[in-house]
């Protein structure tokens, strides 16, 4: 048991006490067992932690998408700090300095030592350069003076532009897309012992990540699943700033600006093409149209009357927009007699028969 607390596999005081209690129980015990029956009972515990960690990770990969999937709180079972190390005896006197020092000026002290972090911040304290517990607050936490820094996070989501992005598509056309990303700060102590700067780093981040997602699809695709590219890219950002406490939470693509030249071939293509669907929509219509005629033709030359009925009914209807001129057509039935009669008249009379021998009245020299 003392190689174990030994181990630097422990560095933290919780893994080491979940180390020593059993799975399944919250009271210490001390159980003596044999060398063999210690090895079999280690095997059928990793067989069942094997089996559970399955299924966990079988209920987890659907909601990969989901931020809220990182919600359910910081795991510290890989972060190796120095904050249980035994400390020195420099580090034992600065520390005993420092009490003294506020015993001295307690009524003065107070104010410097207290301190207050809001709702949404949380404070990160390092003593000698040591991590000293984890993240405090909301509310006040002390700190001892000259030893003590801390560094106050903010657990509200930032929102940042990322800067316009020109680049090349897959299908080689130029174009300039610009996002907004939305993130916040999961776990604080993440944030600030992983990471310099994690409001940088995830800022270039978002910038290199959407220069990569625009460069694999073709200009369509872009136009036209903004909302694939945004979960992509959030999916990516999210995967990519977990070991730093950061949680992208939604990612937006704002506008994608297209060259000059390609927006006019684009409306060139679109015109076109609404130009070339109008001319057949119209074509249809008139051959529906003739279709139509064609059968009240058949209708109105089954019945004399009907053709009488249809000239009413266009009658009033030009009466009705108030016009000075009205046109009366005229049956043709009425004007046969009448042609009959001067057709002979209008007919041209014949020419007459030359001989062969006969010479033409004008010389085909005289004519021109």
């Amino acid at each position: 048991m003392d190689q174990k607390r030994m181990s630097p596999m422990y560095a933290n005081y919780e893994d080491l006490r979940a180390s020593e209690l059993p799975s399944g129980s919250s009271n210490t015990t001390t159980i003596t067992i044999m060398p063999d029956q210690q090895q079999q009972q280690q095997q059928q515990q990793q067989q069942r932690q094997h089996n559970h960690n399955y299924q966990e990770q079988e209920e987890i990969e659907p909601k990969l998408y989901q931020p809220e999937a990182r919600t359910a709180g910081p795991q510290y079972s890989t972060f190796k700090t120095s904050e249980n190390e035994p400390l020195g005896c420099m580090e034992w006197l600065v520390t005993a300095l420092s009490v003294l020092v506020f015993i001295i000026t307690c009524p003065i002290s107070i104010f410097i030592c207290f301190k207050v972090v809001a709702e949404y911040e949380r404070a990160i304290i390092f003593r000698l350069g040591r991590l000293s517990g984890g993240a405090r607050g909301p509310g006040m936490f002390f700190i001892l003076p000259c030893i003590d820094q801390y560094r106050k996070v903010d657990l509200r989501t930032v929102t940042f532009n990322v800067p316009q992005q020109e680049m090349l598509t897959k299908d080689s056309v130029t174009v300039t897309v610009d996002a907004v990303v939305y993130y916040r700060i999961s776990d604080p102590l993440y944030a600030i012992v992983r990471v310099e700067d994690y409001s940088n780093s995830t800022r270039l981040l978002a910038a290199t990540t959407l220069r990569n997602i625009v460069g694999t699809r073709n200009l369509t695709e872009i136009l036209t699943e903004r909302e694939t590219l945004a979960h992509n890219m959030q999916f990516t950002l999210d995967e990519a700033t977990e070991p730093w406490g950061v949680m992208v939470e939604r990612v937006e693509i704002k506008d994608v600006s297209l060259p000059i030249s390609m927006q006019r071939a684009m409306a060139a293509e679109a015109e076109a093409t609404r130009d070339a669907r109008a001319k057949v929509i119209a074509a249809e219509g008139e051959k529906k149209s003739a279709s139509a005629l064609k059968e009240a033709s058949d209708v109105i030359s089954s019945s004399p009357s009907a053709l009488q009925l249809r000239y009413l009914q266009t009658l009033s209807s030009i009466s009705a927009e108030k016009n000075s001129t009205i046109v009366f057509p005229l049956p043709m039935e009425l004007l046969t007699p009448y042609l009959a009669k001067y057709m002979p008249m209008m007919q041209l009379p014949p020419k007459p028969d030359l001989p062969r021998d006969q010479p033409a009245p004008y010389s085909q020299s005289s004519v021109l």
